[in-house]
This record gives C-alpha cells, sequence and structure tokens, in this order.
C-alpha cells in the first residue's frame, strides 16, 4: 500500500508536467508571433491567472471535479495542477522567445518554412535552457503539492507522498523518524532529476 504513494506522485507529476509543457510551449510561440487581438487578450488572461491564488479557487475546483465525476482519482489532481502551473511558464517561455532574432524566423521562412517547421527546428532547440528550468520548477510545484491531492482525493490507494508524509502526525505524538525517512525518500526523484538537469 505504501509504495503507491511513491508512484502516484510520479504519475501526477509527470502528467501535471508534460500536460504544462505541451500547452505552454504552443501558447507563448502563438503570442509572440501572432499579431490578433485575440492572442493579446488570451495572454492578458494568463497573466490573470497569476494574481488568482490557489487556495481561492478550491470550492470551484472541487465543484467542477465533483461534476465531471472525476473525485478521488489522479486526474482530478492532475488537471488543477497544471492549471495552476501554466501561467508562470507562459509567461517565462513569452519572454524567451521574445529574445530570439527576428532574422532567423525571415530566414527560414525565406526558405519555405511554416510555423510547425519554425517551431520545431528553431524554437525548440534555442529553447532549451528554458524548457529545462521550468520543467523542473513545475515539477517540484507539483510533486510537493499538498492542497488538491488533500481536498480532491479520499481513498488511501489515492494519496500522494504530501499526504504520506502528513499522514505520520498524530492528534497527540508525531513520529519523528518515519517523517524524516518519508521526506528524505520524497527527495530522492527530484534531486536525481535535478542532477541529471545539471549534468546535461
Amino acid at each position: 500500500m505504501r509504495s503507491n504513494f511513491l508512484l502516484n506522485s510520479a504519475v501526477v507529476t509527470l502528467g501535471a508536467t508534460l500536460l504544462t509543457l505541451v500547452v505552454s510551449f504552443l501558447a507563448p510561440y502563438a503570442i509572440v508571433r501572432g499579431t490578433s487581438r485575440a492572442l493579446r487578450w488570451a495572454f492578458s488572461v494568463v497573466l490573470l491567472g497569476l494574481a488568482i491564488p490557489l487556495q481561492a479557487t478550491i470550492i470551484p475546483v472541487y465543484y467542477l471535479i465533483a461534476k465531471a465525476h472525476m473525485y478521488d482519482t489522479l486526474p482530478a489532481i492532475v488537471l488543477p495542477s497544471a492549471a495552476f502551473t501554466i501561467p508562470l511558464t507562459v509567461i517565462i517561455l513569452v519572454n524567451f522567445l521574445r529574445d530570439i532574432s527576428d532574422e532567423l524566423y525571415e530566414s527560414m521562412r525565406a526558405d519555405g518554412a511554416g510555423h510547425w517547421r519554425m517551431l520545431w527546428n528553431l524554437v525548440l532547440p534555442l529553447s532549451h535552457p528554458a524548457l529545462i528550468t521550468v520543467t523542473i520548477y513545475d515539477a517540484l510545484n507539483v510533486w510537493n503539492g499538498f492542497l488538491f491531492p488533500l481536498i480532491l482525493t479520499q481513498s488511501p490507494d489515492k494519496r500522494v507522498l504530501p499526504l504520506f508524509v502528513w499522514s505520520f502526525q498524530g492528534e497527540f505524538t508525531i513520529n519523528v523518524p518515519a517523517i524524516l525517512a518519508a521526506v528524505v525518500l520524497s527527495t530522492l526523484p527530484i534531486l536525481a532529476r535535478t542532477s541529471s538537469a545539471g549534468a546535461s
């Protein structure tokens, strides 16, 4: 049973981070290269997402998850977690993509490249540093997330590592050795990911 906590955290972190990266990689390119007012309005909405605290949305999020019949499932944690990591990720990538020279885009366009080719052959290779940064940052936030797993799950087999650590604290006692062991266990995957990213 306890091994499920580690697996659940890995699934939630991987799912939310991948969803965030897909949305947050396509949206900044459209915002930077697009000229329509709709894209400017969409970017303003993304900026507004930074001003909304997670705690203020927990009741509407719970209502939506319950109405979608996803309560007490791992997707119930993945979707809100990704939604709250997207705004900052988009802003970081927008600022990074704006630093790419227009001459590079124009040279590829002169060679007949379309948006998709420029996205994969130009923007993606040049965006590796920013993508690695936001990946580590988003993964850390989702991995350490506590409120969404606490509110949106109930079954023991759907709990994640932060709730596993929290379960060692009783009303009158605290199992300090167990908490310390669980904290070390919970930090190992992130430390491994950070070390591999730094080595690359």
